[in-house]
């Protein structure tokens, strides 16, 4: 029997090894095109940026006051004896408020009108004394001295009189302080002294203080930057000009809601505060329904118009170490993160773009945690304005949050 070459047995063993490898690999490459024949490229919604004109308002705090605040002071001293209102009670002009013990001031005009009916009655008497004089002296009985003299003394006692009716009045004005009365219609405030109370006028705190609030103030403060921007921003040169070019402002009241009226801005301190760097301004809002009264805080807001912007969702971005993310597709499809600088919008929920991204750039705005650089998506396109978080135009989708 012949020995078999042990080359022939290595080459055997070597190609059946070949097979078997080559055999392996076309079974992984056929489950690799398995696999990617069944994976799902997701869909994410992208919106186009486009440049457009916005409207922000710039917000600040702001107290209201009625444009006829009138702290009710006594004249007199004297006892509250009656009280006729109560807190937060309406009243028209001329209504009684308070009524002051102090007789002294009665016993005054008592006296001051007996002393002119005495007064009246001398003067009667040296008109009497007047007409005999002239009779007498007619007759040649007496001097027409003594008859000058006798109407000497009816211009005295008749001056005594007009000073006794002078006296009377000025009677009758204190007494009048007696009685306390509204100057202008509108709402009483506080009562802090009750029946019985000492006062007078220089009492520490009023009687009440009387609110006219059919109109009302909004005082608030502006820096010198937002100044700058007003003035540059509106039309004219002289104040009055600025006002009446100035967009109409609104208020924002306590619980976020909307004012339903809007007012303008009437004067804007002439000279800026040292000590704050601000100026001090007034803005004036109609209030038929008396909703706003003396002492609310609210918050004015002022329009802005911003031309050539871009905004998108604070949703679409994300931080990292104090930089602002967003994801664009790029020209393949895939997701590419870029860093953005942003300025937070008036509603809160959308940021404007300054730099980081240009027109025509499409900005993925939903499910953002589940990207990466270079994924994969299917892009949906949404339009700017389906997307509520960019209609910071109008004033009616403030956060109520």
């Amino acid at each position: 029997m012949k020995n078999r070459s042990p080359s022939l047995g290595i080459l055997g063993i070597g190609l059946f090894l070949s097979l078997s490898f080559a055999s392996c690999n076309n079974d992984n490459t056929e489950k690799n095109k398995d696999f990617n024949k069944s994976e799902v490229i997701a869909e994410y919604q992208v919106l186009k940026l486009a440049p457009e004109t916005i409207t922000l308002y710039d917000e600040f705090p702001a107290t209201i006051e009625g444009i006829e605040n009138i702290e009710i002071r006594p004249k007199i001293e004297g006892f509250i004896e009656k009280v006729y209102v109560d807190e937060g009670d309406y009243v028209e002009k001329g209504h009684l408020l308070f009524v002051l013990n102090a007789p002294q001031y009665e016993q005054e005009v008592r006296n001051t009108q007996a002393t002119i009916s005495s007064a009246e009655a001398e003067v009667n008497s040296a008109q009497i004394d007047v007409e005999k004089a002239r009779t007498l002296v007619e007759r040649d009985i007496i001097s027409k001295f003594e008859l000058t003299s006798a109407e000497n003394t009816v211009t005295a006692k008749k001056a005594a009189l007009e000073q006794a009716q002078v006296s009377l009045a000025n009677a009758k004005t204190n007494y009048s302080y007696t009685r306390i009365t509204a100057p202008v219609s509108g709402f009483v405030g506080t009562l802090p002294y009750k029946l019985g109370s000492l006062v007078n006028s220089s009492t520490a705190d009023p009687l009440t203080t009387i609110s006219n609030i059919k109109k009302v103030y909004a005082y608030f403060s502006i820096n010198e930057k937002t100044h700058l921007e007003f003035v540059r921003n509106n039309k004219g040169t002289s104040l009055k000009e600025l006002r009446n070019n100035q967009a109409e402002v609104s208020l924002l009241l306590p619980d976020y809601t909307l004012f339903d009226e809007r007012g303008s801005i009437q004067t804007i301190s002439g000279q800026v505060d040292e000590e704050t760097g601000s100026f001090n301004v007034r803005a004036v809002f109609n209030n038929p329904d008396n909703l706003l009264r003396t002492g609310n805080s609210a918050t004015i807001r002022i329009p802005r118009t911003i031309e050539n912007v871009l905004q998108i969702p604070q949703a679409a971005t994300y931080e990292i170490q104090g930089n602002v993310y967003a994801y664009v597709v790029d020209s393949l499809s895939q997701a590419k993160s870029t860093i953005i600088t942003v300025t937070p919008s008036t509603s809160g929920r959308a940021y404007i773009v300054t730099d980081g991204l240009t027109a025509d750039d499409e900005v993925i705005i939903e499910g953002i945690n589940t990207l990466s650089n270079g994924k994969k998506i299917k892009s949906v396109l949404v339009n700017a304005a389906d997307i509520e978080a960019l209609q910071v135009t109008s004033e009616n989708n403030t956060s109520t949050n």
